[in-house]
């Protein structure tokens, strides 16, 4: 699944090609998770003014249309699903695909939506802060690259939390974008046990922990993400991050700090890797 590392990368990869271009045309290809929620032709003749992102989701400001509130702030917000990638295609663009289920076209290029599995989504909202982006954004927790997000702050939101400390970290509602790769990754880093109870966890450790998300998910967004399976950028180019996984799909393997081996639990029906003998409870 996508995480922050490879919606960050799609996000740098596309801005530039398309802040300014000028919705043409939009077709939509097989059902996603949600309706678009707008008519498609109300978007034609917007243009794109920039992207942002927030956890796992892009935002696509539009300019306002065409005898509209000059200060409108609508758009579309898009998630990437388990499996979904977009890609910006040079005119003229190749057909769509079978997993090609949204396009806008412009006149500076096509954004395409792949998704296989079609647990994607692309959802027009008047804000981000109102209609479906904001019920979807609203239950989010803080950026791992915001000032605020330190040991203290980790420590405090984790006192009342029983739940081993992977799961919390996979949950998204006290620091988002530590997806399942990153989190036994960061975990390893703080020499930390995934099933800790992320109440036990003292400061210092908890200190440790955020250091360890924000090196993790910095590396990984230096290498272009992970490619598992269908992640690329915009550009169509594979994420390099799982070449240089200390844990992560290395079951069985001799732990790369201490004489231990790696091993593999099911945590919520995710794969967890760690070694216990050096990452602690």
């Amino acid at each position: 699944m996508p995480e922050l590392p490879e919606v960050e990368v799609t996000r740098l990869s596309l801005v530039e090609r398309s802040r300014g271009a000028r919705i043409r045309g939009v077709r939509l290809g097989k059902p996603l998770r949600w309706p678009l929620g707008c008519e498609p032709q109300a978007l034609v003749g917007r243009a794109i003014t920039d992207v942002s992102r927030r956890g796992k989701y892009l935002w696509f400001s539009l300019s306002p249309a065409a005898g509209g509130a000059a200060q409108a702030h609508d758009g579309l917000l898009m998630h990437l699903g388990m499996s979904g990638s977009l890609a910006w295609r040079p005119l003229p663009a190749p057909p769509p695909g079978p997993w090609d289920h949204f396009e806008l076209d412009t006149d500076r290029g096509l954004l395409r939506l792949s998704d296989p599995r079609r647990f994607g989504a692309v959802l027009w909202s008047p804000s981000m802060h109102e209609g479906a982006a904001g019920k979807l954004l609203a239950t989010l927790g803080i950026e791992p690259f915001d000032a605020g997000f330190d040991g203290r702050f980790l420590h405090a939101q984790l006192q009342r939390r029983s739940a081993p400390i992977k799961t919390v970290l996979l949950a998204g509602d006290v620091v988002v974008g530590v997806g399942n790769i990153y989190a036994s990754e960061a975990l390893f880093a703080a020499a930390i046990d995934p099933r800790a109870p992320a109440r036990r966890l003292s400061l210092a450790r908890c200190e440790r922990l955020a250091g360890a998300i924000r090196s993790v998910l910095a590396r990984a967004l230096a290498l272009g993400g992970s490619t598992l399976r269908d992640f690329r950028d915009a550009h169509g180019m594979d994420g390099a991050f799982q070449l240089e996984a200390k844990v992560y799909g290395r079951a069985g393997e001799a732990c790369r700090r201490c004489p231990g081996t790696v091993k593999r639990l099911l945590q919520g029906q995710r794969a967890t890797y760690f070694c216990s003998r050096c990452q602690h409870r």
